[in-house]
């Protein structure tokens, strides 16, 4: 990443196995099988991210035959590019030259973009803007945001110069709706003209309480039943980024709050995943948030009704009419 590490087998097993791929070739069926399973030790920690991600959704299938399919389709698809470039006697290729080194430090942004999103779920939210305004920030100076530029410059400069330049003010909003107050990078000055403040106080979460055990939980249960009121148990943890979905984007809207006006919002914050929060989530057999559920005026869960995962509010509020 930006040239200071390379993920690659240690030199000397590189070079043996290159070796002993250079002994089978001699043309057969063989020869070059051979020569693919040594080729892919050798290229393996490139692929080693989605191989894996491929291995854990087929072991939570736990399906063989839709396993083996999957990584026969997978190994492949990994061929084609190379078969292709073989039958173009290498016309495909590009020259080498300073988009290699260009191209490190594309990817290189890129990683550091998914470890800020995969962060989200243990840091602050404001936190996690600030990071995002440091990487739009610093690769925009780096692309000469700041620099003159010359008239003789190619239009490739002036191309990557623009794109600094609209990174440079991206990261400088998102400084701005940080210190105002706001989390959300992808709207850093919502409430922030005259005339949003009203919209921006609408459209927050509506009021949940929490409850910690089931016990509890049968309580609150009870109390609403006695009342009248439906009852909608709301699972959240701070590191489930579609529970902060359905927090930003379908509860907060003022038409959503106003359907769920006379039901009574709880929410399990299962974050530590602790002794409790596990039974709270077998006894509904839950693995985990997000997940809505609502409770009939008998105490029983209305079970056509319950949300797996992130929905938007148009197919969400669609449900509300059963109740």
């Amino acid at each position: 990443m930006f040239g200071f590490y390379h993920l690659e087998l240690p030199k000397s097993l590189q070079s043996r196995l290159h070796n002993a791929s250079d002994k089978h070739r001699d043309g057969s069926y063989l020869g070059a099988g051979l020569m693919g399973v040594f080729s892919s030790l050798i290229v393996g920690p490139c692929v080693a991210a989605p191989l894996a991600a491929a291995l854990m959704y087929i072991g939570q299938s736990g399906d063989v035959i839709l396993g083996g399919s999957a990584l026969f389709v997978m190994g492949f698809g990994m061929g084609v590019p190379l078969l292709i470039i073989g039958a173009s006697a290498g016309s495909l290729l590009p020259k080498a030259g300073h988009w290699l080194n260009a191209s490190k430090s594309v990817f290189g942004v890129i990683m550091l973009a998914v470890a800020i999103w995969m962060l989200e779920r243990v840091l602050a939210a404001e936190i996690i803007m600030f990071f995002w305004a440091i990487l739009c920030i610093i690769p925009a100076i780096y692309l000469r945001a700041l620099d003159p530029l010359p008239s003789i410059d190619s239009g490739w400069h002036k191309l990557w110069k623009g794109v600094g330049v609209v990174l440079l003010a991206y990261g400088l909003l998102i400084l701005v709706g940080l210190s105002a107050g706001n989390s959300n990078p992808l709207q850093p000055l919502k409430g922030l003209s005259m005339g949003a403040t009203a919209n921006a106080q609408a459209e927050t979460s509506p009021a949940f309480k929490k409850i910690a055990s089931l016990a509890e939980l049968k309580q609150e249960i009870q109390r609403a039943n006695a009342n009248g009121q439906w009852v909608m148990l709301d699972f959240y943890a701070d590191w489930c980024i579609s529970c902060k979905e359905m927090e930003a984007y379908t509860l907060s809207k003022p038409e959503v709050k106003q359907a769920l006006a006379n039901i009574v919002l709880l929410q399990a914050d299962v974050t530590k995943n602790t002794s409790t929060d596990k039974e709270l989530l077998k006894a509904f057999n839950l693995v985990g948030p997000p997940a809505i559920l609502f409770f009939r005026l008998d105490g029983q869960e209305q079970g056509d009704l319950r949300i797996i995962g992130y929905q938007d509010a148009e197919t969400f509020l669609g449900q509300l009419p059963k109740i």
